[in-house]
């Protein structure tokens, strides 16, 4: 159940068979929202005991079509974790000083400390995605890009690591509904952005980089999960039932007790 979404290295993927539709897989919203709340409460204990432990760390990659819901996964699926064993890194579009080192110069300074879960709102993936769509480096550049980033993960698992990859998968007509929302409330409406529409002309484009990126980049120290998320509480439900059974299976320890606090007396 928890991993029902999870591809496999041995499996050719074809983007378009792929579902984006969560009621498909689970028709109860009011039971999959209690069951996400009860996920949520077993995520931050298990956070903390990552913490206390601070020897491992989990890294969680978030990749999306614009719309995606990125920023809402990250708001509602963390909502409650000790923030200091947490921290959130949005890769955009790179600095001067960061296009003057190897693509993955600044991603490594980004990836999770000791005890700690790193969480990427778009990621190294864009260097095999935008780069590749809007054609801002030769081929002969970019296709180089997959082997490098499968060596970067296998070294960031054997040094600790535990590496969850999610692609948020909507719809087109999703992607359109939720812009249309933007543009609608004054609230989200600073998150709405020309190229954004400029992307989605593209979308056959990034469905075929992500296509390859699926296929070439699933190991089994770093495999996809294909998240459905026209509906975004089916979309919670199925990220944090994978957080919490990856972080059960670590069998968590908190560090031993110093000697002798059973004689301790506090004045």
């Amino acid at each position: 159940m928890p991993y029902r979404h999870r591809l496999s290295p041995s499996q050719t993927v074809s983007i378009a068979q792929l579902e984006t539709d969560g009621k498909d897989l689970h028709d109860d919203r009011k039971q999959a929202e209690q069951e996400f709340h009860e996920l949520r409460e077993r995520l931050i204990e298990l956070q903390y005991r990552l913490y206390a432990e601070g020897r491992r760390k989990l890294l969680v990659v978030l990749q999306a079509m614009d719309a995606g819901g990125k920023d809402g996964t990250i708001r509602h699926v963390f909502k409650g974790v000790n923030p200091q064993g947490v921290r959130v890194t949005a890769f955009k579009a790179p600095t001067p000083a960061e296009l003057a080192h190897d693509f993955l110069w600044r991603v490594h300074q980004a990836t999770p400390a000791s005890g700690t879960i790193g969480v990427f709102n778009r990621s190294h993936y864009e260097d095999v995605l935008v780069v590749r769509v809007e054609q801002l480096v030769p081929e002969s550049v970019w296709q180089t890009r997959y082997e490098r980033i499968n060596q970067f993960e296998r070294l960031l698992f054997e040094s600790g690591t535990t590496i969850l990859k999610f692609f948020l998968h909507i719809s087109k007509s999703e992607q359109k509904s939720r812009f249309e929302q933007r543009l609608k409330e004054p609230g989200k409406r600073w998150k709405f952005s020309i190229e954004d529409l400029n992307k989605r002309k593209d979308w056959d484009a990034y469905m075929t980089a992500y296509e390859d990126v699926l296929n070439r980049c699933t190991t089994e120290y770093a495999p996809w999960h294909v998240i459905p998320c026209d509906q975004k509480w089916y979309r919670n439900l199925a990220i944090t039932r994978t957080l919490v059974a990856t972080l059960e299976e670590m069998d968590l320890q908190y560090p031993p007790e110093p000697s002798g606090l059973d004689e301790l007396k506090v004045e």
